[in-house]
């Protein structure tokens, strides 16, 4: 069936792919995106093969009557416009809070107190809500760790049990019932998000999907954006032969899915059309060193930057997560099929092809110390 979907941030890197899929299998489509700088620079327009192909409607989903204009006569929403990232969630509050959070309520009230007909809507949520996620201690079972701070004044960046800082504890792949205790403003406002939408949907008996991506990377991401995305930041760094710094001790590791998994799972959820509200985490199932990473990149690159491993510590970040996905296979009837070295091939193979990476790093120095004048970084 021919479904009318509305995408709020449609214009990014997940909006974009997702878009493409819905149109091949017959969808019409609606993109809402204010185009943030941050994100775009200075482009304003969809790629090519979309601007023919979607109703494009610039605006942001703060503007409510704007929004209310977009939703009616929708089938179906996929609700991606958001601020993004962890460090930088850490001293723009109020940003991070209005454009997460009043923007989903505004999607929460027009699904409770206006007259439609949406079917389904899909909240683009993070792994960023567990914060260190599942592990397994061997005194006291599955335990949740605390967020740290200032773990690189001792060095001491691994996580420990939170019953006794005694205990040594084994990584577990993360799945929806465990706690949820983010270490970021960022994540703070996913959770508010994904829970605002799982409980308008359940009033009104629409079906809805949180999906908790983990560390979504492939063609297409913002090679502009300095505040987030350690893989366009390293990969910037190796294509001008600088030094690659990797922060704490490089052996924290990170979900990497790609980008066509995640838009294959986005898809499946706008289609299901299953009753209920499901909380699924989306990610690639497999953990993978910042070390490796690094690594990984300069090697395809031939890079002779070098790679630096500071002690640097960020206020925010995790140490480990991955995520387990048992109800990604039950639910939406998924597998990844991306390995994240095949992922990243695809990746650096189309930054090569791109004209317009910035030709130094001084906006990521920039963001480098804005951090450490509001001592969210520390250097060690």
């Amino acid at each position: 069936m021919k479904l009318r979907v509305l995408i709020t941030g449609g214009a990014g890197f997940i909006g974009t792919n997702v878009s493409r899929k819905l149109i091949a299998a017959g969808h019409e489509i609606t993109i809402l995106d204010n185009f943030h700088p941050q994100i775009h620079g200075e482009n304003t327009s969809l790629p090519e093969d979309l601007s023919s192909a979607v109703r494009l409607v610039k605006g942001s989903v703060e503007d409510r009557e704007l929004l209310y204009k977009c939703l009616r006569n929708q089938d179906a929403v996929v609700h991606l416009a958001a601020e993004t990232g962890t460090g930088q969630s850490m001293y723009h509050i109020a940003r991070y809070t209005s454009a997460n959070i009043m923007g989903t309520a505004h999607l929460c009230d027009f699904i409770v107190n206006e007259e439609h007909q949406l079917k389904s809507v899909v909240v683009a949520s993070s792994r960023s809500i567990y914060g260190e996620g599942k592990y397994i201690c061997p005194n006291h079972g599955v335990v949740y760790p605390h967020a740290r701070t200032n773990a690189s004044a001792a060095r001491q960046f691994d996580v420990y049990c939170p019953e006794s800082d005694e205990c040594k504890l084994q990584l577990a792949p993360t799945d929806e019932n465990s706690k949820i205790l983010p270490s970021s403003f960022y994540g703070i406002t996913k959770q508010v998000q994904e829970q605002m939408v799982i409980m308008a949907t359940r009033l009104k008996n629409i079906s809805s999907y949180a999906l908790r991506y983990q560390n979504v990377f492939g063609p297409g991401q913002s090679l502009k954006n300095p505040y987030t995305g350690i893989l366009s930041i390293f990969t910037r760094l190796a294509l001008q032969h600088q030094s690659i710094n990797i922060f704490e001790d490089g052996l924290e590791s990170r979900d990497f899915v790609f980008i066509d998994d995640v838009a294959n799972a986005t898809v499946a959820a706008v289609t299901k059309g299953a009753n209920g509200q499901h909380i699924v985490n989306v990610g690639s199932g497999v953990p993978t060193s910042v070390m490796e990473v690094a690594q990984e990149i300069k090697s395809f690159l031939s890079s002779n930057s070098e790679i630096f491993i500071s002690g640097d510590f960020r206020e925010g970040d995790i140490r480990h997560n991955y995520a387990d996905l048992g109800k990604l296979k039950e639910v939406l009837g998924y597998t990844p099929s991306w390995s994240f070295k095949e992922g990243l091939h695809e990746f650096l193979k189309w930054a090569l092809a791109q004209n317009d990476i910035p030709a130094t790093m001084a906006d990521y120095q920039q963001s480098l110390l804005e951090l450490k004048e509001r001592g969210l970084l520390n250097k060690n």
